[in-house]
């Protein structure tokens, strides 16, 4: 058991589940132009749907694996990420793709719930922090191929494509689980009715030290998707990029998250995650507030909107990995109900953006960029903030 714990193939099938999420949909971001003339819809409700089913199904699966353990609801959710995949394949109008993707939410989010709750699992504090922070450097490689992947087969091929290649990787997840070991023992599983399960949630939220870490990555987390849901009409309708190189300029941002999470590896053995997290959310912060006014007073063009999203994406490879190892820290019994209740909130409150940018799109990167300064700062407040 410790040798699997420790070894690459441990760490190579953690990071493959925390990049679900990303994974899910950054691959046909390119193909949202496209795909919203051919469907007739808003796509970016496809977007909505997802984080809707993802933030949901947590909330269930979360006392399920503190119940019977991680292994069996991943290979559940892999099931049904894997139907929804070739359900969103075989669509063919808006309101069938969004069906499909709210099905394949319910079995992604198994993937990054649980591969954090089994971090928490094996690892204290400042340890999973470092744990979280290779997994991030691992997983980033998803959202920088994935763009460039989902360009090149629009290019070739049609956008449905693109779905049934994440049903098959969907298949080759499932199997790599059977290497996966089991991270909760019987004796530390939490037998627990639904009605204890809302009672565990119940608490959580009322736990300060857990929602302020928590709310901090939610808020984060709303920034990051306005980018995510608006960049591809910023960048290829508004300044005119082909779709097939937009895939490049989303990977610089992944890799200055990944470079950012090789030097907090370092970081959290000299220095406390709070102080860590505080620096990184106000830099954060920064490049949002920068963003916003050279979008509003149009200065540099394209290239100032990208080096601000660099810088901003950047802090991320420091903020997601400290915020989450010190909110599980501070509930350490119930570590997949938390797990399970900070995604729902993180990944429910992307719906937010979806929809500011929905109901407020004017054609221009101005709604998506004072989307991401207001809630970077929101963010920022929970931890700069005093706190008695």
């Amino acid at each position: 058991m410790s040798n699997k714990i420790h070894g690459p193939l441990f760490l190579a099938i953690l990071s493959a589940l925390m990049a679900f999420t990303s994974l899910s949909t950054d691959i046909y971001l390119p193909a949202m132009p496209l795909m919203a003339s051919e469907l007739q819809g808003d796509i970016e409700l496809t977007i909505t749907g997802f984080l809707i089913g993802f933030a949901l199904a947590q909330l269930v699966w979360g006392p399920i694996s503190d119940a019977i353990g991680r292994r069996r609801p991943l290979f559940i959710g892999m099931l049904l990420f894997i139907i929804g995949s070739a359900g969103c394949a075989l669509s063919t109008d808006i309101e069938q793709i969004v069906f499909w993707r709210v099905f394949q939410a319910f079995g992604a989010c198994t993937g990054p719930m649980l591969a954090r709750a089994m971090i928490r699992d094996l690892f204290a504090r400042t340890r999973a922090a470092q744990m979280l922070s290779t997994l991030t450097i691992i997983m980033a490689i998803a959202p920088i191929i994935g763009p460039l992947a989902g360009g090149q087969i629009i290019k070739i091929t049609s956008w449905h494509a693109i779905f049934w290649l994440l049903a098959v990787i969907g298949g080759l997840m499932f199997l790599s689980l059977y290497a996966l070991p089991e991270t909760l023992p019987p004796e530390k599983r939490v037998n627990t009715s639904l009605a204890g399960a809302f009672t565990n949630y119940f608490s959580l939220l009322h736990n300060r030290a857990f929602m302020r870490f928590t709310l901090c990555l939610t808020f984060f987390y709303v920034s990051a998707y306005a980018f995510i849901t608006g960049s591809p009409f910023v960048y290829i309708r508004y300044y005119g990029i082909d779709p097939q190189y937009y895939g490049w300029l989303f990977a610089i941002n992944i890799v200055g998250l990944m470079g950012m999470s090789v030097v907090n590896r370092r970081l959290v053995q000299r220095h406390p995650l709070e102080r860590l997290l505080k620096i990184a959310v106000a830099g954060a912060a920064v490049a949002a507030v920068a963003l916003a006014l050279v979008v509003k007073l149009q200065l540099g063009g394209i290239a100032a909107v990208v080096v601000c999203v660099f810088l901003f994406f950047s802090m991320n490879g420091i903020i997601a990995a400290t915020s989450t190892a010190a909110a599980l820290d501070a509930v350490p019994t119930i570590a997949g109900s938390a797990a399970a209740l900070m995604g729902s909130l993180q990944y429910g409150s992307g719906i937010i953006s979806s929809l500011l940018l929905t109901w407020f799109r004017d054609g221009t990167p101005w709604t998506m960029a004072w989307v991401m300064a207001l809630f970077t700062l929101a963010s920022a407040a929970m931890v700069l903030r005093r706190h008695s």
